[in-house]
């Protein structure tokens, strides 16, 4: 096992997969044309419209440029993400980002300009390179419409890498982007639009949903809070509802919940399929209305697993 996201992979293919497979109609994950809704004086989002597989996208319009928060899955995809950015200003120059390595997030920019200047963390690009095969070979098998998406996809090489942390001048407004340690993967990038107050917060920040601790949960709640210190004034989420910064205080009250639960359990001598069972049924009842909840068996037993 090369990596620790083989075991995510497991869990994921295990429970994920042949729930999507059983779902009579499940949506499928196309980013929306025409939904396009303006956030602030220059933030604009594609909104997910709740659906699995499809990001919240942003725009970042300056005077000189603008910057592209994520793609969605796939060249189809990222045709509809360009038009929609076109259809705001259609000449441009284009600075694109990805907050993280998965698919829906990275795999859209290969239907972008060759001028567009794709910008990532260095080591959210070794991520990329070395982890990203078996997750499209993940997500081509949940349906036939996952795998023509993903059918024809060329990963795009970053033109600008950056170590912690990068500042772009789109003209009249600066978006820093930068990296805090591994969280919901080994090198979550996250972008302050500074003037508006506006934070991505990718897949450590989502809304109702429940997320996926692929590398490393104590972490992800450190993260947390090096956010919050940052007093954004609207935060939009990987996936769900834009919100304020109260989402990202509601992420880490449950990630807290669950990581003090599953220390109990785990010095009550509890084994981790005990812990599952028990606190599975702890925190859906206390998180009623969130979405996914196939994914807490893998949060619990990497919690469960860290010291």
């Amino acid at each position: 096992m090369k990596t620790r996201i083989l075991n995510f992979l497991k869990v994921i293919a295990l429970l994920s997969v042949p729930l999507l497979l059983r779902a009579q109609t499940p949506a499928p994950p196309y980013v929306q044309s025409g939904k396009t809704m303006k956030v602030t004086e220059h933030v604009w989002v594609i909104p997910d419209g709740r659906v699995n597989l499809v990001p919240n996208i942003g725009i970042v319009q300056g005077r000189k440029a603008v910057l592209v928060v994520d793609s969605g899955m796939g060249p189809q995809n990222g045709k509809v993400t360009l038009a929609e950015v076109r259809k705001l200003n259609p000449n441009a120059p284009l600075y694109l980002t990805t907050t993280h390595f998965h698919p829906e997030h990275v795999s859209g920019f290969q239907a972008f300009p060759e001028s567009g200047v794709l910008v990532r963390p260095a080591v959210q690009q070794d991520e990329l390179v070395s982890d990203s095969a078996p997750l499209m070979s993940l997500f081509s098998k949940m349906s036939p419409v996952h795998a023509a998406l993903l059918k024809d996809v060329r990963m795009r090489l970053p033109d600008i890498t950056f170590r912690d942390s990068i500042e772009i001048d789109l003209g009249g407004v600066t978006a820093r982007l930068f990296v805090t340690g591994p969280a919901h993967t080994r090198a979550d990038n996250f972008i302050l639009v500074k003037e508006d107050g506006v934070l991505f917060g990718g897949d450590v920040i989502t809304n109702r949903f429940f997320p996926i601790i692929n590398k490393d949960g104590a972490n992800w709640i450190k993260t947390l809070d090096q956010l919050a210190a940052l007093n954004p004034r609207t935060v939009v989420p990987g996936h769900g509802e834009i919100g304020g910064a109260d989402l990202i205080a509601r992420e880490r009250g449950f990630l807290s919940f669950m990581q003090s639960r599953t220390r109990e359990l785990r010095t009550q001598g509890k084994s981790a399929d005990q812990a599952v069972t028990t606190l599975s049924a702890e925190i859906k009842a206390k998180y009623p209305n969130w979405d996914n909840p196939e994914f807490l068996e893998g949060d619990i037993r990497r919690f469960y697993a860290e010291k």
